[in-house]
């Protein structure tokens, strides 16, 4: 009470008792400011990715959160709640599986495009998988071009791997070709692929492989993890949130976030799969609806309709950010999505 001499009841009449009370209420309203501007003062801003996706501001929250993102990546889990198995390529699940499919003659083919400027990572991309895609098993390339003659002359490949071209009618643009890329997997699946190879993987052309990509990745339906978004809590997975979308997630669905740069299966799973991304494109194409993720999202929503019976962890798409997850070992690198992740002054040293 010592600190409020004001608080002490005076006699007088009720226009004096008015004029206390209105005072009270002034010394309390400053009171109350003055502490609140204190809280405010000692808080920390919030990082940029947890702006991005929308957590808490304050600094315990904030901990707990980077903890719980921190633990769950380093938590190497080995299958999915639905049974299938998550793939790390060190781990002994993977030294079995590579042993059970090495008993086996198994001819898996490799689908990319390389249409327009994408054609210069043509080389690299072949010969790092010469060195680490499916090492002694029997591979065919199959490349989608727009220009066949420019890839000319075709490399000299190992034994038992083979590459065919399948021409591929002109895109301009990368917009256009990421909504017709799924049609024209689709296409070249049905004819010639499927009655040529059991296994289909297809993977994007500006990615090199860094380390050994084994029978480890075969599998009926599989799907690969977005290296930035394993751990992440599903709220700021980048589904699409537009319900007039074909591609649309509600709330509550999805297990994971799945990458577009490497997927497959067998062959009428990875057809089935294609096929049914290309018309849900298509679908919304014809009704006016624009999606940012493009194909990106229409495999999720295709994967949360169909959950893959196998799932390679990030090792297997990979690229240099500051939100990719630590992976025990990189295998599959993303050179084209690695640039778009760096700062201007480092494009440069990375070649892009």
């Amino acid at each position: 009470m010592a600190l409020f001499p004001l608080c002490k009841r005076l006699a007088g009449s009720a226009r004096v008792l008015r004029k206390q009370l209105a005072l009270y209420c002034l010394l309390l309203f400053l009171l109350i400011y003055f502490l609140k501007g204190r809280r405010t003062a000692v808080k920390i801003d919030k990082p940029p990715i947890f702006r991005s996706l929308g957590l808490d501001l304050s600094v315990e929250a904030r901990a707990v959160t980077e903890e719980t993102v921190k633990e769950k990546r380093q938590r190497l889990h080995q299958e999915t709640w639905w049974g299938a198995p998550l793939v790390w390529g060190d781990s002994s699940i993977s030294v079995w599986r590579r042993d059970e499919f090495g008993q086996r003659r198994v001819h898996t083919g490799l689908l990319t495009l390389a249409v327009g400027g994408y054609a210069g990572f043509l080389p690299r991309f072949l010969s790092s998988a010469e060195l680490h895609f499916l090492p002694g098993a029997t591979v065919t390339y199959y490349i989608l071009t727009d220009s066949p003659r420019t890839l000319e002359p075709l490399p000299l490949l190992a034994p038992r791997r083979n590459l065919k071209i399948v021409p591929v009618a002109e895109l301009v643009g990368w917009k256009h070709l990421a909504l017709r890329r799924m049609a024209l997997l689709a296409s070249a699946i049905k004819d010639p692929i499927r009655n040529e190879v059991e296994y289909v993987f297809c993977a994007d052309v500006d990615q090199e492989f860094v380390a050994p990509v084994g029978a480890e990745i075969l599998g009926e339906l599989v799907a690969t993890l977005h290296p930035e978004l394993y751990g992440m809590p599903r709220h700021a997975f980048p589904y699409e949130r537009e319900p007039d979308s074909s591609a649309f997630v509600e709330d509550g669905e999805g297990d994971y976030y799945y990458t577009s740069e490497l997927y497959g299966g067998l062959c009428p799973e990875v057809y089935t799969m294609a096929r049914a991304c290309s018309q849900l494109i298509l679908q919304d194409q014809e009704r006016g609806v624009q999606i940012a993720g493009l194909e990106e999202s229409y495999l999720n929503r295709y994967f949360i309709n169909r959950r893959p019976t196998c799932v390679l962890s990030p090792e297997y798409s990979w690229w240099e950010s500051a939100l990719a997850a630590d992976v025990p070992a990189k295998r599959l690198v993303s050179l084209g999505r690695q640039c778009e992740s760096l700062e201007p002054q480092k494009r440069e040293q990375h070649g892009c």
